[in-house]
């Protein structure tokens, strides 16, 4: 290992894997990385352009110290975005050397071959694997996600008290990358089809709401829809709940270094907790939609008065038609392509901004439900009536949070970090006593 390898692991920051949660038994950590598959690494190799997945001795060392890296730390779950599935060698090399430090190991190819997939990898000293899901998007990205439904095991104290439920559910996935704003709405459907999966994953097994982890490169920053979307399910940034900050605090740290030399914070382990009443999660979706209809509208039609004016233009009267509805949809490109809106979705959109149901949309409809929908980043506890015949469960509190390498925790990227494209961000969570909350849907 050359010099400037060694000096980028002495700067790793305090470890707070699994080691860390010997003192508090009631904790256990979570680790997210993209590792940049092999496929995908640019290179200069002997005065050619080419990918480090031709070059073994490359993607073997590289591999090799990003194994060293999570060994070290230990994080109770290792979600890994990004993973050479199709190269025996390697798979092999992560399934053994994880096996034999205590892991179970879950792999998920992207559709159609891609090469890249998902490792999810719980230590069999914290967590029982119930069960595992896998959720296969089928869309032009070939997009999948993991979903794990696990048990908490000694040595959680928490889990000692009696009729108490000690489980949980953990989802790794990976987001297309928006390489245009038409990208935006298939990232919502993703983020959507997440979420339905994992309550219908609830409802199928008759559970009550248990807590929620979701991790991975969502190829997206505090800024854009995905976040939002998420926020107003009730999830939280665990990285942002960590260090205290607010929505508008996305400058102040960064994750990734696309391949475009932009450096921002695109990866998130995300949590909610069973006591949140969440939003109806068709309603989230419309108002997402609605998000990014104005986020369209609102770059040449600054004002309301204007964009009602543009979705009302083929209509007789004061009023916006379906007709006129669709029009606008498809002039800002949410229709009329592969990946646009289909007719079920634009019909439910259609029923979430039609308050009264007359067929016809006014100018109070379209503030209410289209240019200024109540986004709710809060989700509220249970009220004393939802709390009768509830369960008492689990909940998450975050304790700690890092990223690695550790500039990235102040918003820059260091030259010589050469793990990966990506920071590895771990979390450390602690268990409370939890009164869970019904699922809406």
């Amino acid at each position: 290992m050359g010099r400037k390898n060694r000096e980028m692991l002495k700067r790793s920051p305090s470890r707070i894997g699994n080691n860390a949660s010997i003192s508090n038994p009631t904790c256990f950590s979570c680790t997210t990385f993209n590792i940049l598959a092999p496929i995908y690494k640019r290179l200069t190799y002997e005065g050619r352009a080419c990918r480090e997945s031709s070059i073994r001795a490359d993607w073997l060392h590289r591999n090799e110290k990003i194994l060293y890296q999570l060994l070290r730390d230990r994080s109770s779950i290792i979600c890994l975005q990004e993973f050479w599935v199709e190269n025996e060698e390697l798979v092999e090399m992560y399934d053994t050397k994880l096996g034999d430090a205590g892991y179970i190991n879950f792999k998920l190819p992207r559709t159609n071959n891609r090469g890249d997939g998902l490792l999810t990898a719980v230590h069999k000293d914290y967590f029982r694997v119930i069960d595992h899901r896998e959720f296969l998007f089928n869309d032009f990205g070939d997009r999948v996600a993991q979903l794990l439904h696990v048990q908490v095991i000694a040595p959680f104290a928490q889990c000692r008290y009696k009729n108490i439920c000690c489980e949980m559910l953990i989802v790794n996935t990976h987001l297309l990358f928006p390489h245009d704003s038409s990208m935006s709405l298939e990232r919502l459907r993703q983020v959507y089809k997440i979420l339905q999966s994992v309550d219908a994953y609830q409802k199928e097994n008759n559970l009550d709401p248990l807590p929620v982890i979701l991790c991975g490169d969502w190829n997206g920053s505090k800024r854009g829809h995905v976040y939002k979307f998420l926020r107003s399910q009730g999830f939280e940034s665990s990285y942002d709940t960590a260090h205290h900050y607010t929505d508008a605090d996305a400058h102040k740290w960064v994750s990734h270094r696309n391949h475009r030399g932009n450096i921002c914070g695109v990866d998130f382990i995300w949590f909610l907790n069973p006591n949140k009443y969440r939003k109806l999660l068709k309603s989230s979706w419309s108002d997402a939609v609605f998000g990014l209809f104005k986020y369209h509208v609102s770059r040449g039609l600054p004002t309301d008065e204007d964009a009602f004016a543009f979705l009302k233009a083929v209509s007789n009267g004061d009023h916006i038609t379906y007709t006129g509805f669709c029009e606008a949809l498809r002039q800002v490109n949410l229709i009329g392509q592969t990946y646009g809106l289909n007719e079920e979705e634009i019909q439910e959109l259609w029923l979430q901004a039609d308050i009264d149901g007359n067929g016809v949309l006014d100018y109070k409809e379209f503030q209410q439900r289209i240019w200024n929908p109540m986004w709710s980043y809060q989700a509220t506890n249970l009220t004393r009536e939802q709390e009768d015949n509830t369960r008492v469960t689990i909940g998450l509190n975050v304790k700690n949070a890092e990223l690695f390498p550790t500039e990235a925790e102040n918003g820059c990227w260091p030259e010589d970090y050469s793990l990966s494209d990506h920071a590895s961000l771990t979390v450390m969570f602690s268990t409370v006593r939890m009164t869970s909350s019904r699922l809406n849907s």
